[in-house]
């Protein structure tokens, strides 16, 4: 991993207004996430919210719509609403459905969720990795009897994430209970294509600038130490 040029991107999740995405925007985020309906978790806003919010996004910062959705029918309509320039399916969907999304909104890209809750999110990659774009791994418990598909605060397994990104053909962000303290080992543990964060720069429910600043600061840090380009 030291040899990798490529500094780690970072998405900012959890974005629930107009100045919070412009915050990120302005302290270096890669891409911000907005939080459709779920059925747990912060930063909730919902589709049409998360559409004003997205059209004041400036390329190239990526903008991230959070499904619970399961059909393809269901994100289709979503996306058409909000217009994020891509989607994170934060539950399994059958393979079908990133097919289907491919095939109907062929400029989307499409982020896969992963829950790790133990070795078994191993074979999840070649299940998912020939029809999406990017792999995220979180903390959430799907199987919860309030199913928890992130913004949990928790930190997973990261040798469990290390080997995912091993084998894995594709970008991997690392998610859960990630802030400016632990996010550099991170880095060198899991050797991440990205990172996603929302609780840990977050006070009071509001996104922190210090505690954003503070983190993008470890993250190039980290990158520094392993030998990766620098952020602009």
């Amino acid at each position: 991993m030291g040899a990798n040029l490529r500094r780690t991107r970072v998405k900012v999740c959890c974005i629930a207004t107009v100045t919070e995405a412009q915050l990120a925007v302005d302290v270096g985020a890669d891409a911000v996430g907005l939080v459709g309906p779920m059925p747990s978790g912060p930063g909730v806003i919902g589709v049409a919210l998360a559409g004003r919010i997205a059209a004041g996004v400036p390329p190239p910062v990526a903008t991230v719509l959070l499904s619970s959705e399961t059909s393809a029918t269901a994100i289709i309509e979503q996306v058409m609403s909000c217009g994020t320039s891509a989607i994170q399916l934060v539950t399994h969907v059958d393979p079908a459905v990133h097919a289907a999304l491919r095939m109907k909104l062929p400029a989307l890209r499409r982020i896969q969720v992963i829950h790790v809750e133990g070795t078994d999110a191993l074979d999840l990659i070649d299940v998912y990795a020939p029809f999406v774009h990017a792999f995220l791994l979180d903390s959430g418990r799907p199987s919860a009897a309030v199913p928890e598909f992130g913004g949990t605060g928790r930190a997973h397994d990261w040798e469990i994430s290390r080997r995912f990104v091993e084998r894995s053909g594709r970008p991997v962000f690392l998610a859960g209970g990630l802030n400016p303290t632990n996010v550099g080992e991170a880095i060198e543990i899991v050797g991440p294509y990205g990172l996603d964060v929302c609780s840990g720069v977050r006070t009071a429910d509001a996104l922190d600038e210090a505690k954003i600043s503070a983190f993008l600061d470890a993250v190039s840090a980290a990158d520094r130490r392993m030998g990766c380009s620098q952020r602009p």
